[in-house]
């Protein structure tokens, strides 16, 4: 039995999704905040409550006789991270932390989490190692960075078997799950919400040291993301050397991209090519901290976990996304 925190958002609904097609049982933590009743498949069981309550997360680890974590769940908006980082802490770490003791209590030694490449902030060379330095630039990043430590002494200090998976962009969607966020910060869904005429497209920046001027990105096909989880999930498993917790290192890390990349412009193209139609756009002025390039290396994820892109193009990813939501116009209402 797996128990996914933040199963009814797009990550780990998705993610939900795999592991009920590889064969395994899942229940699904989630206190609907940013996440759909709506996402949560039938054949999962529901919850509803919040990953940094102790009492819920140590009565379902104990009733549902749950072997391994997912953990999905976290606040994830940058700017919304620096307006009110005590929002940020008490959440992705004192929460987080409190699942983690929970997790001890009950005898759940094995868990995946879903990290990102924002730990990295501005880094010095692309493609990006797991070996970067880790300066983050914002508090959301930084949460991150601080839970994944967490982990690390907790390997090490009590045996958890952990696994962090940093991914990039993550885009695309499945027959059930898409992206429905509010407000909505990624660039594909805010280009096809401008193909659809419901907001203003602005691309923020044309003048970066890049072919055409705008900042590149690596992005990951949200099912792609998902086998990834799968595969980590397996790694934790009590017997595999891979997630073995010792004295000097208790935590595996992986990035998630496609181990390429793509401009702004270049997914603007894309979306056009998709939904058949020109997508009107304004330029501003830059972000403060974008940096030019952001793309991973996927070699460590390759050779330990087996795992490869299967969904990488721009169109593959953004033709998904258009689907769901032409098929999907009330988003989970209907």
């Amino acid at each position: 039995m797996i128990l996914v925190t933040g199963g009814a958002g797009y990550v780990g609904g998705a993610s939900v999704e795999s592991l009920l097609v590889a064969g395994h049982e899942v229940t699904v933590l989630d206190d609907l905040t940013t996440g759909h009743e709506g996402a949560v498949p039938s054949e999962a069981t529901f919850v509803q409550g919040s990953y940094g309550d102790g009492s819920v997360v140590a009565a379902v680890l104990t009733e549902r006789r749950i072997e391994a974590i997912l953990h999905c769940a976290a606040r994830s908006l940058v700017g919304e991270s620096v307006r009110d980082p005590g929002r940020y802490y008490r959440d992705n770490v004192a929460g987080g932390v409190a699942m983690l003791e929970a997790a001890r209590t009950a005898g759940t030694t094995r868990i995946v989490f879903s990290s990102t490449a924002a730990v990295y902030g501005v880094p010095d060379a692309a493609p990006v190692t797991e070996d970067a330095p880790p300066r983050p630039i914002n508090p959301y990043g930084e949460t991150k960075r601080t839970f994944e430590g967490a982990l690390d002494w907790y390997g090490r200090a009590y045996g958890l078997r952990a696994v962090s998976l940093r991914y990039f962009n993550v885009a695309g969607s499945t027959p059930r799950i898409g992206e429905v966020h509010d407000p909505e910060t990624h660039l594909i869904p805010n280009v096809l919400a401008a193909a659809e005429g419901r907001t203003p497209l602005t691309l923020f920046g044309d003048d970066y040291p890049t072919p055409d001027g705008t900042p590149i990105r690596d992005y990951i096909h949200v099912a792609d993301l998902a086998d990834a989880h799968l595969l980590a999930l397996e790694a934790t498993a009590p017997d595999d050397p891979r997630s073995e917790p010792n004295a000097e290192r208790g935590l595996l890390v992986c990035n998630l991209g496609s181990g390429g990349g793509n401009s702004v412009l270049e997914v603007l193209e894309a979306a056009e090519r998709v939904v058949g139609r020109p997508i009107p756009r304004t330029v501003g002025p830059r972000r403060l901290g974008d940096p030019p390039v952001l793309v991973a290396s996927i070699e460590r994820a390759a050779a330990v976990l087996g795992w490869q892109p299967r969904r990488s193009t721009l169109d593959e990813m953004i033709g998904s996304a258009w689907g769901w939501r032409q098929a999907h116009p009330n988003d989970y209402a209907g």
